[in-house]
């Protein structure tokens, strides 16, 4: 393990932490260092470390966080970000806005303390910029790697002790704008200026024309296949999986998934099934779980409360085993995919997957094990022991988003969500099930329905910041246009405040609701 020790943006000191020694090394620039580091030992962690830290450095821990090759993390508190919040206005996304109480994904890295291996940086050295700003460059590098499997943590183990007062100034509109241009499409930067505008009432336009003078950044996709990943984590103990699946009106779609789950490899020891028919005399339609023979315990539960995060929770009161397989009545799998999956796991040592699910003849979009934004509820495995205490929020139920709240729930636990695109689930989208009686939502009946849903915009209260969303009203103003019949847009502006004053009139009546 070498340590980079700086300050002032210059390489102070690097340090050979197994031989207990210093290095010398030619460059005073700290990315420059680090591939000169690199490239020295190929094989190493490679950590930086301001000077205020030195004494705070977490070194019991490393092997922890840095558990296979393909992990980036660092660490500083609020006081020490790099970026404003107003990276909001362009970046809804949750990596945006990192929970600094626990380990979370986010390309907001730090100078204060992090690392990453050797074999990345080599990877790295011939298609990044070593910018002279180290906050930039880290930054930088996240942003761009993380879409291409490159696993980048805020990570608070990283220090002990707490940590000594480090503070940075804020950089300003210059180097956000410059940011946005470099790392997302050209849009992007006429909606953040708009943003402003209409926000902050500011008109940064010296920001805005300074930023198309530089060009957009990228990485090659393939840049990091050739890093093996194998986690030294002991993730997987038993390898035993229970099933969870909700269902209601699908009876011939759950009986063809449950052939596929009794002909696996590796076989569940549970499947779960909770029934829903909201019709006051109705039955089960499920006599097949009793009159055939199933090769695992089947738990079987009927109720007349329809609701799928009702339903998922009723079932996750009955988990026993180490893994829990969150599954769609509608999807069919491969012989082979809990066997598949178990491999997938032992490999990134990660609590929680969501699964590549496609509908036939959909072609896949993504290739590769990355961190994903959300949530799938219908095709997700995670370890029991991270859902241990956590349950579907019942204020989404009947609408959107409540597979993206649970995932932030087990987000803000410590635990990552990665996407992996083996094995595959087949969503076969059945056009039955559903709900008989359509639920009454309580604002169904406004003369004026609320837009977006308020459940969307309950999310967004709950986990996203006034700068996102900001930034996501004005996205969606000029989104919801050619979705509605007002062509006059004076008209259709007065018309979208109102409607946008009712999601949060009900959002918030939500959210008081816990």
């Amino acid at each position: 393990m070498i340590i980079l020790y700086h300050k002032n943006n210059r390489v102070t000191e690097a340090w050979n932490d197994s031989d207990s020694k210093a290095l010398p090394i030619k460059s005073v620039s700290i990315p420059k260092a680090l591939f000169e580091i690199a490239s020295t030992f190929p094989d190493s962690l490679v950590l930086w470390c301001h000077e205020s830290q030195r004494e705070h450095l977490n070194k019991e821990h490393l092997s922890e966080v840095f558990h296979h090759k393909k992990i980036m993390a660092s660490y500083a508190p609020s006081s020490g970000k790099y970026l404003p919040e107003s990276i909001g206005y362009a970046d809804e996304s949750l990596f945006a806005n990192p929970d600094l109480n626990s380990t979370f994904a986010s390309w907001r890295m730090s100078s204060m303390v992090g690392g990453l291996h050797s074999s990345v940086l080599l990877c790295l050295e011939k298609h990044i910029v070593p910018d002279r700003n180290f906050d930039y460059f880290l930054h930088s590098l996240a942003k761009l790697a993380m879409p291409l499997g490159l696993l980048c943590y805020s990570e608070p183990r990283l220090l002990a002790n707490g940590s000594a007062a480090f503070e940075i100034a804020p950089t300003g509109k210059a180097t956000l704008f410059r940011f946005v241009r470099q790392h997302y499409r050209l849009r992007w930067i006429f909606l953040l200026l708009l943003n402003f505008v209409v926000h902050e009432k500011k008109l940064p336009l010296l920001s805005f024309f300074k930023s198309f003078f530089y060009q957009k950044r990228r990485l090659p996709n393939t840049i990091f296949d050739q890093i093996p990943v194998q986690s030294s984590k002991e993730i997987m103990e038993s390898a035993t999986f229970d099933v969870v699946i909700p269902t209601i009106g699908r009876e011939k779609y759950l009986h063809d998934f449950l052939r596929d789950l009794s002909e696996q490899t590796l076989l569940p020891q549970r499947v779960i099934i909770v029934e829903q028919n909201p019709e006051a005399e109705s039955q089960s339609g499920l006599a097949y779980l009793q009159s055939e023979s199933w090769p695992f315990l089947v738990l079987h539960t009927f109720t007349h409360q329809a609701g799928a995060c009702n339903a998922r929770n009723l079932a996750l009161a009955q988990v026993e085993s180490e893994w829990i397989f969150l599954a769609d009545d509608d999807i069919r799998i491969s012989n082979d995919f809990l066997e598949q999956a178990a491999v997938e796991i032992r490999h990134y040592g990660n609590s929680a997957y969501t699964l590549q699910c496609l509908q036939a003849g959909e072609k896949a979009v993504f290739d590769k094990v990355f961190q994903w934004k959300t949530f799938g509820s219908g095709c997700s495995i995670v370890k029991r022991s991270a859902l241990e205490g956590l349950q579907f929020d019942m204020r989404f139920e009947f609408g959107f988003g409540e597979d993206a709240d649970f995932g932030m729930q087990l987000r803000k636990r410590g635990h990552d969500v990665l996407y992996l695109p083996h094995p595959q689930i087949m969503h076969l989208k059945a056009p039955i099930g559903g709900f008989r009686t359509k639920p009454k939502l309580a604002w169904k009946d406004d003369k004026l329905l609320p837009k977006p849903s308020p459940t969307v915009m309950l999310y967004k209260l709950l986990h996203e910041t006034s700068w996102q969303l900001d930034g996501y009203k004005i996205v969606s103003f000029f989104k919801f246009y050619k979705y509605q019949p007002i062509r006059n847009p004076f008209a259709y502006f007065k018309n979208f405040k109102a409607r946008w004053a009712a999601s949060l009139h009900w959002a918030n009546k939500l959210r008081d609701k816990k």
